[in-house]
Order: structure tokens, then sequence, then C-alpha cells
């Protein structure tokens, strides 16, 4: 992909272009009034206009609205971070957008190009209002939400489900979430205001072509709020599969929702997810999990929003630069490439990049054998996870990846042992095998750990592991040791900075400030390590949020 100064477009609309904007179409012409202006619904994550807090709150106000998205350059550089398939996913959402818009008889979506301040500007000068729906980002979203705000009047509307300005965020949350999920959705009557549009000469293909974005993955589904509504529907159906359906990577190829990437850009509201479940999908213990996974979302991406130092920093202070000083790039090398000699992490890190999808507990796998036994740098493991993920979502994935890392100073460290989750999760080898054909020749007995399988064997079937396949990069076992022994050194020193008000503050605990300074007065002492091998099937309910 190009960076912002080799691509060959514009900032644009300009100035006079808005300034130019007449009455839409669709407005009766006794009704026309092209020198008036309206709302400017700017549209960032939410790629859709039902359930949208901001549209509805712009055809409240307005009679004309102005549906816009910036494609801002900074998300097309390395600052982006992000593969060229899920900017692909992007473009098929917006395209998706544009024709809402035009189904209810709008202009469509405008596009625009350049810095989102300088964008906006133009339309306020022209006397455009400016709305859009309120987010957790990080800190590049909260400086850009914040500029738009004091510079240009913004107003960010509120309706996810988040509580903000609040002194303790935490308290009562639950209610609150159940509260807003049980509420009825935004609503608005496209009848009621004229849907107008700028043409800008900026469209998904220009700036594709523009910005050189051509993924090579496979697989990679088809963006934009109809397909969403299909895989939503199919899921329904089959919800009562769910159960045994997540924690295999197989089965969790079709038998999971699917739905990550749509409710990361937006073209589904978590609420409407939820509605249509509980509505139409039969009770039971499919339905439950799946509607604690949506609490879930809604649980760390308040995190997010209640500190964005979550993408870069080590929440719990205690743990900054953990690993730091043994970074290798060589073994953050063999991670990324899927050829760290353990088959069931080199499969997923093989299907991440070639897919940008996998499951949950494949996530959570390479996660802890890059932080615990290879003892990486998390930040390096997370960035890759999210520039290659199709539903790469900042709330989602770094705050996961601190807290399978062990980052918070909470109890219950999960350690995962890869060998293990071959024999649990893929026991037949399809998994292993599909991603790591070099070892399709080895019998299903010796993929867990090929390197043990006989060298008689090896020979035999023409797969000798240090040359076809390597040989682990670390030896298992004392590397879990020796990480247990550095951890627990200095996990009761984190658990009591838990009852620091500011860590408390950070981490974002679900049962708030109160439940870390719990956990501070009950494990805040030295040498207290709590690591688990995490091997079962059992899934996190929303009382175990952290």
């Amino acid at each position: 992909m190009a960076t912002g100064d080799d691509a060959a477009l514009p900032s644009a609309p300009d100035a006079d272009a808005v300034r130019s904007l007449s009455a839409a179409d669709g407005r009766p012409k006794a009704e026309s009034r092209p020198d008036e202006p309206g709302t400017v619904v700017w549209h960032r994550k939410d790629l859709r206009i039902a359930d949208n807090p901001a549209v509805a709150a712009a055809a409240d106000e307005a009679d004309r609205i102005l549906p816009l998205f910036v494609f801002d350059p900074g998300f097309y550089d390395e600052r982006g971070a992000a593969c060229d398939a899920r900017i692909e996913f992007l473009h098929d959402c917006l395209r998706d957008l544009d024709r809402q818009y035009r189904d209810v008889d709008g202009a469509g979506l405008t596009y625009a190009h350049g810095d989102p301040i300088d964008v906006l500007g133009r339309f306020v000068d022209a006397g455009w209002d400016v709305v859009a729906s309120a987010s957790a980002t990080g800190r590049y979203g909260r400086r850009r939400d914040e500029r738009a705000r004091e510079r240009l009047g913004v107003r960010f509307v509120e309706g996810d489900g988040l509580v903000r300005d609040a002194d303790r965020p935490r308290e009562d949350w639950s209610d609150h979430v159940e509260s807003w999920l049980a509420a009825e959705p935004f609503d608005w009557d496209p009848r009621s205001v004229a849907v107008d549009g700028v043409e800008t000469g900026i469209d998904p293909e220009a700036v594709a072509d523009a910005y050189d974005v051509e993924s090579t993955k496979t697989r990679v589904p088809t963006g934009g709020r109809e397909a969403g509504r299909e895989r939503l529907r199919a899921f329904t159906e089959r919800i009562a599969e769910y159960p045994g359906s997540i924690s295999s990577p197989v089965d969790a190829c079709d038998g999971t929702s699917g739905l990550s990437p749509y409710l990361r850009f937006g073209c589904l509201s978590v609420r409407e997810v939820h509605r249509h479940v509980d509505e139409r999908a039969p009770d039971g213990r499919g339905k439950s999990m799946f509607v604690s996974r949506l609490y879930w979302n809604r649980h760390y991406t308040q995190k997010l929003l209640d500190w964005p130092g979550w993408l870069d920093r080590a929440v719990n202070p205690v743990y900054e630069g953990f690993n730091r000083d043994r970074h290798d790039p060589d073994l953050v090398a063999a991670w990324k490439r899927g050829e760290t000699g353990f088959p069931m992490v080199d499969a997923s890190m093989r299907c991440l990049r070639e897919t940008g999808w996998l499951n949950f507990r494949m996530r959570a796998l390479c996660a802890s054998v890059y932080f615990h036994i290879l003892q990486q740098p998390w930040k390096i493991g997370a960035d890759h996870f999210y520039e290659h993920l199709i539903d790469g979502d900042p709330a989602i994935n770094y705050t996961q990846w601190q807290s399978q890392c062990g980052l918070v100073g909470r109890p219950g460290l999960r350690l995962y042992d890869p060998r293990k989750q071959v024999r649990d999760q893929d026991p037949d080898g399809e998994f292993v095998t599909r991603w790591v054909p070099e070892l399709d020749p080895l019998p299903g007995a010796h993929l867990d750990a090929p390197e043990k399988a006989p060298l008689a064997v090896q020979r035999e079937v023409g797969v000798r592991v240090g040359e076809e396949y390597p040989y682990p990069v670390v030896d298992y076992e004392a590397a879990r040791s020796e990480f247990r022994e550095r951890y627990g050194a200095v996990h009761g020193a984190a658990a009591a900075r838990l009852g620091e008000e500011e860590t408390a503050r950070r981490a974002s605990l679900s049962g708030g400030i109160e439940a870390a300074r719990s956990i501070a007065a009950e494990r805040g002492e030295p040498g207290r390590a709590d690591a688990t091998d995490a091997g079962g099937t059992s899934q996190t309910g929303l009382d175990d949020f952290g």
C-alpha cells in the first residue's frame, strides 16, 4: 500500500464545492431552500442508517442532512496499521452505506479525502452543523474528536451503551447496558428530510487505486450491512450449535457467528443483534452464551473509553516494559511467520496472515505463547494481530492482549500449552495440516510434538524435524517455568498497585474501583503468581470479566 505522500488524491471537497451545495433533489420544489445549510452526518465506524444516533439526531434537528465519510490519509499509511483486506472490507461497507441512503431516495454518501478537521471545517464555514456518533477511540481518534469539538463545534451523540462523564463509570454498569439493550433503537423518517450530497471525485475505487490497496488474503467476507444481516439470520438458525463450535478452529470457522467485522465497522449495532437473537433464537445455552459475548463487546469497549492508553502502555505500571529486555527479533519473526516449532501456533499464525481470521481460543493461545513462552514485548504481538485481523478493533484487540498476557494485575494468569491444544482442539490434525502442509505426512499421534516423533517415523514419511519443519524455538517447559518465576516475583506488587485509584481507573474492572481495591487487599503481596494452565473449553461469563 502506498504512503500518503505517494497518493495522488487532493483534499476534497474544496470550499467552492461546499458553498455551491443546492437543495436536495428529493425535496419538493416548494420546500426547497438552496441557501439554507443543514446538518452533516460524519460517519466513522457506524456504517449504517438504522439505529444510528447521529443520523437520528440530524434528521430530528434539520430539514436537510448530508452523510459524509472522510478518507483520512493517516488510515492508509503506516500509522493506520491496517492490512489491505480490512481496508477492502471497509470499502465494501461504504458502498453498502451509499446504497442504504439511495434506497431511501437520498443522494447517497458523500466521499471526502483529507484531514477530517480541514474537510469538516469547510462545511462549518459554509454554515453547516456537524454531528457524529460518539465512539471509544485510541489516542489519535480522541485527539481528532477533541479538535473537531473544540474548533468546529461538532456534536458527538451518545448511543452506544457506554457510560461517559461519570466519576464511577462501572457503578451499576451491567444494569445500564441491560437497559440500553432493551431500549428502542434510534429511528428517523427519511421522508421528513432531504438527503443531500456533493460530487467530490472521490470514491472507494479512487482511493484504492491511489493508495495501491490490493489484498492478497483469501476467504475474506464481503463487507456491508446486507451481508451482515444475512450472517445474523443464518447464525440465529444454528445458534444451538454455538457452544460446541467456539474452541476448535475447524468448528469455529463455520460455527461461530462471523459477525465481529460487521460490529467493528458498525454495519450492525450491538443492540439490533441482541434484539434479533433475543426475539428469534430458541432459548438455551447457545443463546445465553452468545448474548454474554455481546456484553463482553461492550465491556472491553468501555475499557478503552475509560483509558486510551490500553493501546500502547501496560495498564498496570508494574508491568511496564515487562519482557522488553528479552526482545529477540528472530523469535518475533518466527512467531509471525508461523515457524515456532509448535504446530498449533504455527497453523494459527499462518491462518491469520492468509485469511485475517482466527477464533478466540487460538488468538489467546498465540498471545500466550508469544508473551509467556517466547517472552517477547506484548505490543509488538498486539500490533501484528491488529494489522492482520479483518475484525481488528482497538477496543477489543489491545485490551484482550493485555488481559491475556496478564498485565492488569488480576489473579488467574492463563498460560496455554500449545501441544495440549492440538490434542484437545484438533485431534484429527485437520487444522494443523491445512496450514502447515509440511506436516501432513506425519502420523496424527505426533502432530502435537513433531520433534518427539521417532527418527525412523520421520525418515519413513519424509518429514525431518529441523529440515522440513523447525524444532521448537524454545524449550517449552523451561520457558514456562522461567516465566512463572519472573512473573510471580512482581505479581504481588502489581496486585497492590490495583489499590491505587489511578491504576484502578485504568483497569476498569467490571466491579469498578472497589473490585480493584479488593484484589489489592487480598493479593497484594510479593511472590504470588496464581498462574494456571489454560486447556479446558469453559468460556468467560459476564461475572468473570476483568
